[in-house]
């Protein structure tokens, strides 16, 4: 069996731990969810369940990760056997979820290359999305190079894959999202946008918005995918594990903030402040910003600009989903890394062929007026993710022991916020989890509207 890679510092873990948060959860979920949901209001929610919610269940899985030095299919039953299914749960997460990501990141490199060789006008047309969805063709390719990318990185190893490749990422990361983001905060009207982002107007409260807002936190932080398990196993024992999470609470909120500075700024500078605008939902990305890039003038560049941003995070999330499978087959049955990356990467790119066939050839295969890739979206972040979450809170509290979790904490830190950890593991995270598993289902039966 080879030797188990590990992180070669705390930097590291920070810059790939934030690089998975920092994905299209951030750059293409936050900002219109934070449009539909009130804007300041929704940020204000967002900001106070990282800090509590977010930040105990990346505690909790970090050390569970250091503890047992396991990625997730193996790391909980080596503290509770009876517990093991916890691991399966958290492995075939990323598992449904890495093949529809590919597919989205294929989307992000389509629009790159129409940018970057100056078809702004083209992408900003009415229809191009749903036409490049029509074209299986052209989706499958871009998937397939997404995917080669992604497997690339995996295949060579922890440090000399994924730690190299996000400590170099994020920094180009993030100097590319205060660029755009200063662009648009200066734009003729876009002070508006930037009242309606910082200034919370209770009229949009709504027990929807706080789920929203705590639906997308759970997201963004990669959150019951196994992937912060993974890489608590990689991190040595005199890491500081309560310092590098809030580092990466503080990496995560931040780019989620520049990325509303990017777009919802510049929709209300080129609307003329008609809230309206924001209304495209998942579509503001993909359909209303080239639109907005078209009237800048400078489109080619900042348009550019903005997708490799989009490309560059959708990157390091994907790094990120495939390392907590490919680790945890190493981990469970002994396998070489090579060989798993590029099986794993294989099954990714054959199981992404249905959610592009879902927009064309198999578009008639629907539920409840979901495509395929929405069915597979669903059952991840809507089900099994806050399922994971719930369990994972009883495991914690109920079946180990909130004690083991401190110990392990406290080898390298003081757990300053160990209070905190222990009453929203607990009792409160428990119960907000539940409201979000249950007002999903609800809201995807139609029996209530979110």
């Amino acid at each position: 069996m080879e030797k188990r890679g590990k992180f070669s510092g705390s930097l590291g873990f920070v810059f790939a731990a934030a690089g998975s948060a920092v994905g299209l959860g951030n750059i293409w979920r936050f900002p219109y969810l934070a449009a539909k949901y009130g804007g300041g209001l929704f940020l204000l929610f967002y900001i106070l369940l990282v800090l509590s919610f977010g930040y105990t269940l990346m505690i909790a899985e970090n050390a569970i990760g250091r503890k047992t030095g396991k990625s997730a299919l193996c790391a909980f039953g080596e503290l509770n056997k009876k517990w093991s299914f916890l691991g399966v749960i958290a492995t075939i997460v990323p598992l449904i979820i890495l093949p529809y990501y590919n597919v989205i990141g294929g989307w992000v490199i389509r629009y790159v290359a129409e940018f970057v060789t100056g078809g702004h006008s083209a992408a900003a047309e009415d229809g191009f999305f749903e036409q490049m969805l029509a074209s299986p063709g052209h989706q499958i390719i871009f998937q397939l190079i997404f995917s080669l990318v992604t497997t690339f990185i995996i295949y060579r190893g922890v440090q000399g894959g994924v730690e190299k490749t996000s400590t170099f990422l994020m920094p180009i990361l993030i100097v590319l999202a205060v660029i755009v983001a200063v662009y648009s905060v200066t734009l003729p009207g876009a002070v508006l946008g930037l009242k309606y982002m910082f200034v919370p107007d209770f009229r949009h409260f709504s027990v929807q918005s706080i789920l929203a807002a705590l639906g997308q936190m759970f997201y963004s932080l990669s959150l019951a995918m196994g992937i912060m398990v993974a890489y608590g196993s990689y991190l040595p024992k005199n890491s500081d594990l309560e310092k590098n999470v809030g580092r990466i609470e503080v990496f995560d909120t931040g780019i989620a903030l520049l990325a509303a500075l990017m777009i919802i700024p510049a929709v209300f500078a080129f609307s003329g402040g008609d809230e309206t605008a924001l209304s495209a939902g998942p579509g503001l990305m993909f359909v209303t910003l080239p639109k907005v890039f078209e009237r800048m003038g400078a489109s080619t560049l900042i348009g550019s600009a903005f997708f490799i941003l989009v490309l560059l995070a959708a990157l390091t999330s994907s790094i990120s989903i495939m390392e907590a499978i490919v680790s945890s087959l190493c981990d469970k049955f002994g396998w070489n890394r090579k060989k798993a990356a590029v099986g794993i990467g294989i099954l990714s790119f054959v199981l992404g062929l249905p959610p592009i066939l879902g927009y064309s050839l198999w578009s008639g295969v629907t539920v409840g007026g979901m495509t395929i890739l929405d069915i597979m979206d669903f059952m991840t972040n809507s089900v099994l993710m806050p399922i994971l979450a719930l369990l994972t809170c009883v495991f914690v509290s109920y079946v180990i022991g909130v004690n083991v979790i401190h110990d392990e904490v406290m080898l390298s830190s003081k757990f300053k916020r160990r209070r905190i950890f222990d009453v929203m593991i607990k009792y409160i995270a428990p119960l907000l989890i539940a409201l979000i598993l249950v007002s999903s289902v609800l809201n995807a039966l139609g029996i209530i509207k979110l």
